[in-house]
């Protein structure tokens, strides 16, 4: 039987982190952390580039007049169309740095952090508007991850990695409330990481040291789990011009031995369907 998933880049990153659908520019986003680099993938083409940035990137998203909006160890920078750099918001915090990220239906920048040293109450979840205002929406973090709304915009979905769950909060006008657990990873199936949304609700959650992604209903009930032959599986996203493949980043720090595609990003070709992703209002 033929294996779901396919290589789209064998690359060695170290925290391939990330995946972002560009729909503007029929590309894929990605980054790597710790190696610092901003990866893009045009699967027409399969041409390929990667920028060095000069500190720790958590994320990237587009930005809807055009350019990218960074995610950084010291705040959140942006990217114009002509690759001219500037500070959005700018705060350095030692042995801080930032994680992932998402965009909200309204175009707002969720941003998340977390300490090196991975401490419990280090990490933040952050709302940042295109004007720059940053509001903490939860203070009290260790690893801030996957985050993500339903289809409706009414919930948010969002994982703090160590606490083994993921929760689900009710969403209003860029307020959150109410929080419960949709699932939780079981001892030894790996740690939930980023997640992913589809256009029926469901969550997709890649699981670090587990080897996989699963998807979750809307009632929390796990429906599928796709395999992967590495054991760092950071995170997924929907992409291509309909949506409907679902692109996979992996990592192999910390590995002894990492397996000959640790630090790939994967792509499962007709997955699901996903949803449109709204572009940073900055």
């Amino acid at each position: 039987m033929r294996t779901p998933y396919e290589i789209a880049v064998r690359a060695e990153a170290e925290l391939g982190e990330g995946p972002t659908w560009d729909a503007a520019a029929g590309r894929l986003l990605w980054i790597d952390i710790l190696g610092s680099r901003l990866h893009s993938y045009d699967p027409a083409t399969g041409h390929r580039t990667v920028r060095r940035t000069e500190q720790h990137i958590g994320a990237v998203k587009p930005r809807a007049g055009g350019g990218l909006v960074l995610n950084l160890r010291d705040g959140i920078g942006l990217l114009d169309p002509d690759d001219g750099f500037r500070w959005l918001h700018h705060e350095p915090v030692p042995g801080r740095r930032a994680n992932d990220a998402a965009i909200a239906p309204d175009g707002a920048l969720w941003a998340g952090t977390m300490r090196y040293d991975e401490a419990p109450g280090g990490g933040t979840l952050s709302r940042v508007t295109g004007e720059g205002t940053v509001d903490v929406v939860l203070d009290d973090v260790a690893v801030s991850n996957g985050t993500g709304w339903s289809p409706d915009g009414r919930l948010l979905y969002y994982i703090d990695s160590p606490t083994r769950r993921v929760d689900v909060f009710d969403h209003a006008d860029g307020l959150i409330s109410g929080r419960r657990t949709l699932a939780v990873i079981e001892e030894g199936a790996g740690f939930p990481d980023g997640l992913t949304v589809d256009a029926e609700g469901c969550v997709w959650v890649a699981l670090w040291q587990g080897s996989a992604v699963r998807r979750y209903t809307p009632g929390g009930e796990l429906d599928r789990v796709i395999e992967l032959p590495v054991p760092l599986v950071t995170a997924c996203a929907f992409g291509g011009p309909d949506l409907t493949d679902l692109y996979i980043t992996t990592a192999r720090t910390g590995l002894t031995e990492p397996p000959a595609l640790a630090g790939s990003l994967f792509v499962v070709p007709g997955a699901g369907k996903g949803l449109a992703q709204p572009a940073f209002t900055g």
